[in-house]
């Protein structure tokens, strides 16, 4: 077991890390005063692990395993969930899927026991597949009715092209809808498992309860190695326009980042808020405030295992298209080239500090950050490790970052009235 101490005013907690006799790992943070339990069961896999068939199973199944098991139907789960006052959901990345649930803390058994239900012994009835994949392709078509959305996704398909990360995670209308029950059942079955799964509670709960809970309810499950084919992407300039008549242009700009282990993370992030961050940010006051050209603006980093990315996204009239384009352009050589203020990286500082003191406020973003911190192989570091290490951040390091990922190839994806060839020359 380990241990680390995390400090918050009068109270120190104990963040504590088990393995289960099947392989699983649990890992709880006790909140003292609250009367709430977030629990999640991270799986790790997501749309990056699908082989060509299962484009887009990784999100499908999200959904297929509210539908019920074998002793349960969808509206035994439904009910229960709300029968306790429980919220309950999922999300699926290209790198992992999160079933959660948030609770009274005196309700902690009846939730994790409909959540191992879910996960271990899903009934995959076709008559309910066949309606759940209606659903998923609507959840698509109402992507690609927001230009933004469909931006992100030229802009992620366009960087990491060829390379597993740049597959949607919703999959395509194609996709689902050739998609059978065999290929369903086939990716849950190659990917779901004790070796794959970590349980993470934040709350008002004991680390002792919370493993013996896991043992209980995941005693038959079978261990799977949820190995990943990582390979570097090989990114290049490009552009991908996607052709619409839009009252605005949606633009994503950006390149190559740092991976998700890499040390200059922090720094890099900080970076990023500093240029379009916030609405003190650099992006923000040059192309909003100061000129008008613009409603929204920001920057933002992605990180991955072997990878990363960076990006600003702008949504502008088209006949202002390219002037923004030279006011980000240069806005990026000005911070490789000039660097940050002791202000502006003292007022970030600022932002990140109480943004963790925020965060350290509420269940579910506690067991959030636990799940991914465990499913991404990173410390679970104390506050106060967290907090020194922002505080150790130095312009110097900013500049470091601004050079190493800033001047590599530049990557745009748009949805506008565009061509491409009339965004080429901001690649270089």
């Amino acid at each position: 077991m380990e241990r680390g101490s995390l400090l918050v005013p009068s109270v120190v907690v104990q963040v504590e890390i088990s393995r289960t006799s099947t392989g699983m790992t649990v890992v709880t943070e006790p909140v003292p005063g609250v009367r709430s339990v977030a629990i999640g069961c991270w799986v790790d896999t997501g749309s990056r692990d699908e082989r060509p068939n299962e484009a887009g199973a990784a999100h499908f199944l999200e959904h297929l395993l509210f539908k019920g098991s074998d002793r349960l139907s969808a509206r035994d789960i439904s009910e229960t969930f709300e029968a306790i006052g429980a919220q309950s959901n999922a999300f699926t990345s290209k790198e992992y899927t999160c079933f959660w649930a948030r609770m009274l803390d005196s309700e902690l058994d009846t939730g994790l026991d409909l959540l191992a239900e879910m996960l271990q012994r899903p009934a995959f009835r076709t008559d309910e597949i066949d309606s759940e994949r209606r659903v998923v392709i609507e959840e698509i078509n109402m992507n690609e009715d927001d230009p933004s959305d469909v931006a992100m996704e030229a802009f992620m398909r366009t960087i990491f092209q060829g390379h597993p990360l740049g597959l949607p995670v919703l999959g395509t209308r194609d996709s689902i809808g050739a998609m059978s029950r065999d290929d369903i059942h086939g990716y849950w079955r190659r990917r779901y498992g004790s070796g794959t799964v970590a349980v993470t509670v934040a709350g008002n709960t004991e680390h002792q309860r919370v493993v013996d809970l896991v043992e209980e309810l995941f005693d038959s499950w079978s261990a799977h190695d949820g190995d990943h084919d990582l390979a570097p992407p090989g990114i290049e300039a490009r552009v991908n326009v996607v052709r619409r008549d839009t009252e605005q242009l949606h633009l994503v700009y950006g390149g190559e980042s740092v991976d998700r282990s890499d040390e200059s993370r922090l720094p890099d992030g900080v970076m990023h808020h500093i240029l379009g961050g916030g609405m003190s940010s650099r992006l923000f006051q040059k192309i909003r405030e100061e000129r008008g050209l613009a409603y929204a603006v920001h920057s933002f980093a992605m990180r991955f295992a072997e990878t990363g990315a960076w990006g600003v996204y702008v949504g502008t009239t088209p006949a202002t298209a390219h002037t923004v384009m030279e006011i980000l352009t240069e806005e990026l050589q000005r911070l490789v080239s000039d660097g940050v203020t002791e202000e502006e990286l003292d007022r970030a500082k600022g932002h990140m500090r109480g943004a963790l003191a925020l965060a350290m406020e509420d269940t579910n973003t506690r067991m959030i950050r636990l799940g991914r911190n465990q499913i991404f192989g990173l410390p679970h570091l104390t506050l106060d490790e967290r907090l020194a290490r922002i505080e150790g951040i130095t312009r110097s390091d900013l500049a470091e970052s601004a050079a190493r990922t800033l001047q590599g190839p530049r990557v745009m994806g748009a949805v506008g009235p565009f061509e491409n060839r009339e965004f080429e020359g901001y690649l270089t």
